[in-house]
């Protein structure tokens, strides 16, 4: 026997329930509700006409009693007319369909569309730590789950009790108490077993589910990584590994599967013992003068007519509680709060110069690793600041924070004297433009990754821009010029020409303060040359923080800082620096001596 649920399941299902209701009766769209209402209509229709078709039937079957040859043009005209409602029934629940599909799909795409904008107002923290395969599946499943709910409690649950309180009516004022009663039994025990063994079997699902994710996720990541699988030559590894985790999701749907099994066995014992009884008993009755013939068939037909929803009860019930399981899953990523948030009547940001300035700044990703300690230095508008160190040291943490995708721990970040805390995100960052090191690009035209940089840019905007980045002349000359497509994170562009993209698209944006996080590091000596003079074309005019590897691109700053394990150990122009002797000096040597070599 499987094990009861927990009373905390019930208690979570219902809690998913009373969120889920909002979107069963949309109060922001009198539309949707009128739709509702009409297919409510059109299920009471149905099963009015449904509940006829026994009686029509039944009256047929009396009209052929030997002796009323009579009335054969009657039992005809029952048998047509019982035919008609057949008909009527079909047609009916189609066009229910027909009126609800709006509702389902609206209810769907506003919740998918809620998802989304609140995964983008999530913190990198939360995006470092789930993997994107595996919150794409539970948003996929979350959003598919409402339609199929609101379907099942509207069209099978609801129709389903109104069609048992209507049969039991009918058993009472026809056939007795006994038939009802005995009926009332029947259906208790069935939803009763129905209900223990889903619950048993939904424990079996979400194994399933959460094994389905892992190998969802894994082959995305695996995919995602193919250039790195390759580089190891470790397709055979991913392959083992990939079938290890389909191998227990294989074995937890074998489980899953076979009891459903004896689900279907025990839900038709039941059924069957009560038509078994049913008929019994009615037949008895015909026996006994208390029933017409066609009254023994109008007991089988209405019974056979509640075994059709009640043997789907079965599936709804078991649907609906994945469905819920697969709502509270995505209704936690809802819940998830925004690590970082505009503080309330946040202004935007005033930009007057772009002056930059750290104030004691400390930081850590985790309480217990403190990656920044104390650092204070100021970026003059217009002027431009280096900083350097070894790999480790806290530089491209400086262009995360600046960005504000975390808040400093303490001290403070400033732009032209504003605490970036307390102006709002979206001014923040349209101020601020970035060439990073890895540009990834969206699968989608040249064009469409240029005009990125700015909302509504037209193409004359786009081509200005990319002239700017010195990489019209290539595009130019593809077969299909900016409707170029890219490829799968810019895959078919070479290094050198995915920088000049991503400054091109910076320029497009036009920000007054440019971030430059090691944007040349991984390019050959001839290429980096090249961008580095359009990028110091770009950053004229602008307040420039340059995250640099290779020192001899940032030896013409205004002011170098030199970083090591969080701290400005040292600072000044690139020749006080040489001067002096220190982490610079050594590390301008040693990379003097490797480019020699």
């Amino acid at each position: 026997m499987p094990p009861d649920a927990p009373a905390s399941t019930e208690s979570a299902d219902f809690r998913t329930l009373k969120r889920f209701l909002p979107y069963l009766w949309p109060r922001d769209d009198p539309g949707l509700k009128l739709r509702i209402v009409i297919a409510m209509a059109l299920v009471l229709l149905s099963k009015a006409i449904q509940l006829s078709m026994g009686f029509l039937y039944a009256g047929a079957i009396d009209r052929m009693a030997p002796g009323m040859q009579a009335a054969a043009g009657l039992a005809i005209a029952l048998v047509v007319a019982y035919a008609g409602a057949r008909f009527a029934g079909v047609l009916f629940d189609n066009l229910r369909n027909t009126v609800f599909e709006r509702v389902g799909q609206d209810a769907t795409r506003k919740l998918a569309e809620h998802v989304f904008a609140h995964l983008h107002r999530l913190s990198m923290r939360f995006h470092m730590n789930r993997r994107t395969g595996a919150v794409a599946k539970v948003i996929e499943r979350g959003t598919k789950s409402i339609d199929v709910m609101l379907y099942f409690l509207l069209f099978n649950i609801a129709p389903t009790v109104i069609e048992l309180a209507a049969v039991a009516i009918i058993f009472w004022t026809k056939f007795g108490v006994e038939l009802v009663l005995a009926t009332a039994v029947m259906v208790a025990a069935y939803i009763l077993f129905t209900q223990k063994v889903t619950d048993w079997r939904n424990a079996l699902r979400e194994e399933m589910n959460d094994l389905d994710t892992a190998t969802v996720a894994r082959s995305i990541d695996s995919l995602l990584n193919y250039e790195t699988v390759k580089y190891f030559s470790a397709e055979d590894r991913e392959t083992v590994y990939y079938a290890r985790v389909a191998r227990r999701y294989a074995d937890a749907a074998v489980k899953s599967e076979n009891s459903l099994a004896w689900l279907n066995i025990g839900q038709s014992l039941i059924t069957n013992l009560l038509m078994a009884g049913a008929m019994a008993y009615s037949v008895w009755g015909w026996s006994q003068g208390r029933f017409t013939t066609g009254d023994v068939v109008l007991v089988n037909t209405l019974l056979a007519q509640l075994f059709r929803p009640l043997d789907l009860l079965g599936m709804v019930y078991r649907t609906i509680r994945q469905g819920l399981v697969d709502m509270a899953a995505m209704f936690d990523l809802i819940d998830t709060p925004a690590e970082v948030r505009d503080a309330p009547n946040a202004p935007p940001l005033a930009v007057r110069g772009g002056t930059i300035s750290f104030d004691h700044v400390r930081f850590g990703y985790d309480p217990d690793r403190v990656i920044l300690h104390d650092l204070s230095f100021t970026v003059p508008a217009g002027g431009t600041l280096a900083i350097v160190g070894p790999s480790g040291a806290g530089k491209s943490t400086l262009a995360r924070l600046l960005f504000r995708f975390y808040d400093v721990t303490g001290g403070s970040i400033r732009i032209d004297g504003q605490d970036i805390r307390t102006i709002t995100q979206a001014s923040l960052r349209a101020a601020i433009g970035i060439v990073p090191q890895d540009t990834v690009l969206f699968n989608d035209t040249i064009g469409y990754n240029i005009g990125y940089g700015r909302d509504g840019a037209t193409q004359a905007d786009i081509v200005g821009a990319a002239q700017g980045a010195a990489i019209h002349d290539f595009i130019a000359a593809l077969p299909r010029g900016y409707e170029s497509m890219v490829g799968e994170r810019g895959l078919k562009l070479s290094g050198g020409e995915k920088q000049r993209v991503a400054i091109a698209r910076t320029l497009l944006k036009d920000p007054p303060i440019l971030i430059l996080d090691e944007a040349t590091s991984a390019l050959d000596s001839r290429t980096e040359a090249d961008i580095q003079s359009t990028l110091r074309a770009v950053a004229q005019r602008r307040t420039t923080l340059i995250i640099a590897h290779r020192l001899s691109t940032i030896a013409d700053a205004d002011q170098i800082l030199v970083l090591d394990a969080g701290r400005v150990v040292e600072s000044g122009t690139h020749a006080d620096l040489l001067k002096a002797a220190g982490l610079y000096a050594e590390m301008w040597t040693r990379q003097a001596a490797e480019d020699v070599a």
